[in-house]
């Protein structure tokens, strides 16, 4: 038997006010309206308190709120329904707070990245109750800790790895000093008699080709009476009978020949519904079946027997204020993903464990999740409230996670071995804890015990033992971050790795994003605004000198724009391509990053409005199924990541510039399923005029083109235009070369999109793009600053 579990959730009548702070001066907030889930930031935004905390530098005078003591107050009517037992359920506050009911303190927490529950039926009462979050100011709590257990080396000056809260809140080298406070998840009431289930944790295998499901079981009883727990999927059920007294329990269901579950790009998603019963306490979830095997010397992720190359993204928060992403600007994120071609997101430790919305998508698209546990670029105290914290922490996170088929790997950290190893971290701590009992014993053992049927990995970049230096590039996983800070993008050429996790080159955002945050007049690279929405240390010197070599040396804004976005695409698909050449020997390229979490200058692919940037465009070809691609002057390289056999002719032209042919010659290439090969370049292809000539490489539709030069002759086409329903067909017919040509709508209208962008068109040839959007007049469409090619 089990009794009736009722949720009732407790989200309406909140109000915020400002307890106490450090005596910076700050707005009166008393009584004021609040969101919940929200949190402080949004809630004084909504009431036009402050202003947006995105908008110019308007973050810089909102630091108090980080430093200011928050209460949240709501009073509700309750009656008594006769269950046993009555919980207060708090799926997420940020993050120290004390929680009292009706004026008695119920439960105090700590951490952003845990749900609490609290035992709340003595302390209910027939008619009107009060419920009080108290929240104490994050750097308070922070600094409180920094200082009782001596301070740690990190990336920034700031206290976060003294607080279990999203890290990037307080500021990184793409985000704002946002420092938040808030019940940020569901907050409710769950009553329940004789029983209900606490805990429900699958554990899905193949065994040969037969799906089993070991289903471990853990209930909460307020009775001792018999009780049957029942597990059912894909038409196979099974139940266990607990006696009186006992809370666990092990199902396991034996599902003959399922449909099995495939990454992106080999094979389908398919997805069963398992089904938990105690009674009426109900928990059911979407499983896949799978395997997942790691070969780590190799650094290599095999799933269903099958090796998988790794192709996507690095994940931040979607939003400063988690609240505000919701379902569907998920899916949205996940399909900008997608059309991309990546098959993998990386949960960047920074952030959050991330919403069901994220994992859901996931499983539904067939893209892999690679989730670090949240722990990045500091070294972390084990000691004081810490490991009990974690520990609990992960416990909750991973039983959360276990049933998602996309979830392949876990990771210790992000970049904290690499910094005790190389960033002079050891001579500062003297001899204090750093992490290392986390990543190394903790967190380990807890994935060994609660979710076997994945890897774990210590962190990124590792390369495998600690004993080694952790970003060696020929073992393990690796970062490569020369090439922004000092290096021409061509240097990704210099590196044989065999699993790149993070990558990345800097451009702004779009026009339409950078206007409705910048209100500069005029808008130019330097000015106040666009500075304050740079974020990385000489962030716009390093935009120009990577230009060096490859493009002009931009004379105002329109064109620092569009060659700094250029000039990233470029950078980025010459890696992503260096690294798909090199397979299997290479099986991993994460581009740092896919979003962004408000307007800024940064590496992403997707602005921090949701636009798509030239990058996102270059990513589309750069990740697509086949591919063509030089990999110097001397050699091209085909890759065939399909499970098809690929047989083609290469063919390899010498050209000038003015489209006249040198010298061609074809090559049959044969490549196996999921393979890379490279085709000597023959002499017929050495250039006798470095400036007037160029090599194409193409295998049906596919197309590479190797310039020699980047002083190029003066475009010239024909452009017309034909008005759809909604929007507008563009035709661009080339008399000359054209290199790189775009266009960009969102100046004209911030909705439009274009469908294609960044297209090089030898004399003769055709381009069609396709713009959807309104108030695109046909003149200034096809005019600067809109229409843009490299040698206009």
């Amino acid at each position: 038997m089990g009794g009736r579990v009722v949720i009732r959730t407790l989200h309406e009548g909140w109000t915020v006010t400002a307890v106490s702070s450090t005596g910076q001066p700050r707005p009166v907030v008393a009584g004021l309206p609040a969101t919940v889930p929200g949190c402080v930031h949004t809630d004084l935004l909504d009431a036009g308190v402050i202003p947006d905390p995105y908008l110019d530098d308007n973050e810089n005078r909102l630091k108090w709120i980080g430093r200011t003591d928050w209460s949240y107050e709501t009073a509700f009517d309750w009656t008594d329904p006769g269950d046993e037992r009555a919980d207060l359920v708090c799926e997420g506050l940020d993050t120290a707070a004390t929680v009292i009911l009706n004026g008695v303190q119920i439960g105090q927490t700590a951490n952003q990245h845990r749900v609490y529950r609290f035992p709340a039926r003595h302390l209910l009462r027939e008619g009107r109750n009060t419920l009080k979050v108290l929240f104490e100011a994050p750097y308070g709590y922070a600094e409180k800790q920094r200082a009782a257990l001596g301070d740690r080396p990190g990336a920034y000056d700031e206290p976060y790895q003294f607080i279990r809260k999203m890290a990037c809140n307080f500021g990184w080298d793409w985000g704002p000093t946002v420092v938040t406070s808030g019940i940020w998840r569901p907050i409710y009431l769950e009553t329940w008699s004789s029983a209900r289930l606490a805990e429900v944790r699958p554990l899905v295998t193949l065994d040969g080709r037969d799906g089993k499901v070991r289903v471990h079981v853990t209930v909460d009883r307020a009775a001792q009476a018999p009780l049957t727990v029942t597990a059912s999927v894909a038409g196979v059920e099974d139940r266990v009978r607990l006696a009186p007294g006992e809370r666990t329990a092990v199902i396991t269901l034996t599902v003959p020949e399922p449909d099995l579950w495939w990454p992106r790009g080999h094979g389908e998603q398919a997805l069963y519904t398992l089904t938990v019963t105690a009674g009426d306490s109900v928990w059911a979830r979407e499983i896949g079946f799978r395997s997942v095997v790691l070969e780590r010397e190799a650094f290599r992720l095999v799933v269903n027997g099958e090796p998988v190359f790794m192709k996507g993204f690095n994940w931040i928060p979607d939003d400063c204020f988690p609240n505000r992403v919701t379902r569907e600007r998920v899916a949205e994120r996940f399909q900008q993903a997608v059309e991309t071609g990546a098959n993998t997101l990386r949960v960047w430790g920074g952030g959050l464990y991330e919403s069901e919305d994220f994992y859901a998508q996931a499983d539904a698209l067939g893209v892999l999740v690679w989730q670090d546990f949240p722990f990045a670029c500091a070294a972390y105290p084990e000691e004081g409230p810490f490991r009990a914290e974690v520990e609990a922490e992960a416990r909750q996170q991973v039983t959360r996670l276990s049933s998602h088929p996309s979830l392949v790997l876990w990771c210790g950290n992000n970049e904290n071995i690499e910094g005790h190893a190389d960033w002079n971290w050891q001579d500062t701590l003297d001899g204090r804890s750093w992490g290392a009992g986390f990543y190394f014993d903790l967190l380990p053992a807890i994935v060994a015990e609660l979710d076997p049927t994945r890897p774990y990995w210590p962190g990124s970049p590792y390369s495998g033992s600690p004993d080694a230096p952790p970003n060696d590039p020929s073992r393990g996983t690796t970062h490569i971050w020369t090439v922004w800070n000092r290096e021409d993008y061509t240097f990704y050429g210099t590196y044989t790795p065999r699993f790149v996790a993070e990558f990345g080159f800097q451009g702004p955002p779009t026009y339409a994003t950078l206007r409705r945050a910048v209100s500069d007049e005029p808008l130019t690279p330097t000015s106040k605004g666009v500075l304050h929405h740079q974020k990385a240390l000489d962030g716009n010197k390093k935009l120009l000198r990577g230009l060096r070599g490859h493009l002009p040396q931009p004379e105002n804004f329109d064109d620092w724009h569009y060659y700094t976005q250029l000039n990233q695409a470029h950078a980025m698909a010459f890696g992503v391509e260096r690294f798909r050449s090199l397979t299997p020997y290479c099986m991993g390229t994460i581009v740092w990053q896919l979003n962004d979490c408000w307007p800024v200058t940064s590496w992403a692919a997707v602005d921090g409005d949701g636009r798509r940037k030239p990058l996102w465009y270059a990513m589309r070809r750069s990740f697509a199924d086949r591919l063509v691609t030089f990999q110097d002057n001397e050699t091209v390289a085909v890759v065939n990541d399909t499970s098809d056999e690929w047989q083609a002719d290469l063919s390899v032209v010498r050209l000038t510039v003015h489209g006249e042919e040198l010298a061609r010659e074809r090559f049959p290439v044969r490549l196996a399923p999921r393979s890379a090969m490279t085709v000597p370049l023959p002499a017929s292809m050495t250039p006798g005029d470095l400036s007037k000539e160029l090599v194409s490489a193409s295998v049906g539709d596919l197309r590479a083109l190797r310039f020699h030069t980047d002083d190029l002759p003066q475009a010239s086409y024909d452009v017309t235009t034909e008005q759809l329903s909604d929007g507008v067909r563009v035709e661009v017919t080339a008399r000359t070369l054209v290199r790189d040509l775009a266009l960009f709508p969102d100046r004209l209208d911030p909705a439009a999109v274009v469908d294609d962008m960044l297209v090089t068109l030898l004399p003769g040839e055709t381009a069609t793009f396709v713009v959807t959007g309104k108030d695109l007049g046909p003149e200034a469409l096809t005019a600067y600053p809109v229409l843009r090619c490299v040698n206009e």
